[in-house]
């Protein structure tokens, strides 16, 4: 197996109070009062307090907007290719300045032997994985492979991939970078999708550098994988291109389904990596939202402190899609790194469209 040696999270330059986000969607959403409160009370109850974007229109006067229009219908609207191409602007900047932030003092650039770039909120070809290669001068020879549009799962799928490369007789080193920037997709059509991504989601980046088993240096050794896809839920959490961006489905019915399947899903989980529920210290859950959280410690009967640096995550940054639960992860090492405590045992979990729910534990040592 593999031990994750260094994990760094990067954010962009715009950050923003929840109460900031709000004005900017409910001059959008909000046609009369009514609509307004309701606004307000759903994004005061997100638990999210702050996001950060690589945009620096939602406080700015509509005249000094950069990006959306300063009309109040924001017409004309932004297409995709306006999207695409800021996307291919900021990403790489913000990956590569992860990924040197991660490998620093570990290992030299040059030594990179694999890289894969994680991304649902931007594609292109060539795409991510080329632009960090050439801007950071790496070598030509390494593995590259993009993981693209799985959704808020996908860290834990490059996770496997990186564990599976591990296993290469040679010395491996495997840079994995999650790059999402999720508010390029603002849509402005009056829906409880449109709503619910508005208040959700926010932009961030995270990097680990992943070596084979026999380094001698302190990590998150990686010990067991498991997924499982619940088709009941696929038209519950989806994530399609469109002309105007690409479109977030999110109903309010996807906690209901994740407490309903997550007990389940974790036994069969933990018997895979041959660990009862009891042997988990630390819970590394995807904070896709608030209620997701709740309903998750409801399932398998868990008090809330066991997902604080959930929590902690989706108050400070909001759902960044697959680099949140990487943020969650590195809360857990700051922790377990400073400890004397016994051998820490993390269970991981993250969910998207499908309804598809990704797992693995790990330990630290």
């Amino acid at each position: 197996m593999s031990k994750i040696i260094s994990i760094a999270t990067g954010l962009p330059a715009y950050r923003y109070k929840q109460d900031e986000l709000f004005l900017f969607a409910d001059d959008v959403y909000s046609k009369e009062t009514t609509d307004s409160r309701k606004l307000k009370f759903l994004y005061n109850h997100s638990g999210i307090n702050e996001r950060y974007s690589v945009l620096p229109d939602f406080n700015l006067p509509p005249a000094s907007r950069t990006f959306f229009s300063a009309a109040k219908d924001l017409e004309p609207f932004p297409t995709i290719e306006s999207r695409m191409s800021c996307y291919h602007k900021e990403a790489a900047n913000l990956s590569i300045k992860t990924i040197t932030d991660c490998i620093k003092g570990k290992i030299d650039k040059n030594e990179i032997t694999h890289l894969i770039t994680v991304s649902c909120t931007g594609m292109s070809a060539p795409g991510l994985d080329l632009q960090v290669m050439e801007q950071m001068d790496l070598p030509r020879h390494i593995v590259r492979t993009s993981i693209n549009f799985m959704g808020c799962y996908a860290a834990v799928q490059a996770l496997k991939l990186a564990d599976a490369f591990c296993n290469s007789p040679i010395n491996t080193n495997v840079v994995v970078v999650c790059t999402e920037l999720c508010t390029l997709h603002f849509q402005k059509e009056i829906s409880p999708d449109n709503i619910t991504a508005s208040l959700l989601f926010g932009d961030g980046c995270a990097a680990l550098l992943i070596q084979n088993n026999h380094s001698k240096v302190k990590g998150i050794r990686l010990k067991s994988f498991f997924s499982d896809v619940s088709f009941k839920g696929r038209n519950d959490m989806a994530w399609e291109l469109s002309s105007k961006g690409f479109l977030m489905t999110l109903t309010g019915y996807v906690p209901d389904l994740i407490k309903e399947d997550f007990k389940d899903l974790a036994k069969k989980a933990l018997d895979a990596g041959k660990l009862l529920t009891s042997d988990i210290t630390h819970w590394c859950i995807h904070p896709g939202g608030k209620k997701i959280l709740e309903a998750i410690a409801k399932s398998i009967d868990l008090k809330n402190e066991s997902l604080q640096y959930s929590y902690d995550v989706l108050r400070d940054y909001g759902n960044m899609s697959s680099a949140t639960i990487l943020f969650v992860l590195k809360k857990i090492w700051e922790e377990v790194s400073a400890s004397t405590l016994k051998i820490p045992v993390i269970f991981g979990a993250a969910f998207g469209p499908g309804l598809t729910m990704e797992t693995f534990t790990a330990t630290y040592d």
